[in-house]
């Protein structure tokens, strides 16, 4: 009996845990779990809530919009998933001849595309959107304060397991 509550213990973490832990998932939790699944996203912790079914199943860290593109509260649905998305409005261009970066960091609504160059935007893996342009992605800089255009990144693995579980129409609660 020792051995099936040590089990039990680390599979499915206790809520303490989950509010301490940085990042999480449980699988077969998620798989197991009658219910439909839910986000939460809290902006003052900084971290997302994977639930299936009223059960908690994983966290992650995330970093929100940033101020001026400060990520907005609400309650919202998911509106679409796309696997391998890129922005199109920050990004970068890029000599059409070289490859090479011309100039990062732009926003296609302020700065204009130098001759020769095209535009490539961001990589955004595991979008999923939730509030017009704004969703949960991929990103390789997640600094657990608020340093986005809006959008809400995770890392890799985490935006991964989120995708995966998450379905076109699911709540997504965004708070303080």
């Amino acid at each position: 009996m020792l051995f099936v509550g040590a089990l039990v213990g680390s599979l499915w973490p206790s809520l303490a845990d989950a509010h301490n832990s940085a990042n999480w998932f449980d699988d077969q939790a998620a798989m197991s779990s009658s219910g439909a699944p839910s986000i939460r996203i809290n902006l003052s912790e900084q971290k997302a809530y994977f639930y299936k079914g009223g059960r908690l199943v994983g966290v992650s860290l995330i970093s929100s919009g940033k101020q001026g593109f400060r990520t907005s509260p609400g309650k919202f649905r998911v509106l679409a998933k796309r696997p391998n998305h890129r922005s199109s409005i920050y990004g970068s261009y890029v000599d059409r001849n070289t490859g090479r970066v011309v100039k990062a960091d732009v926003d296609t609504r302020k700065h204009r595309r130098p001759a020769g160059t095209y535009y490539r935007g961001a990589k955004m893996n595991h979008y999923i959107r939730f509030n017009g342009g704004i969703g949960l992605h991929a990103s390789g800089h997640v600094p657990r304060y608020p340093a986005s255009h809006g959008c809400v990144r995770m890392p890799p693995h985490m935006a991964r397991k989120f995708y995966q579980y998450a379905r076109v129409g699911m709540p997504v609660h965004v708070s303080y």
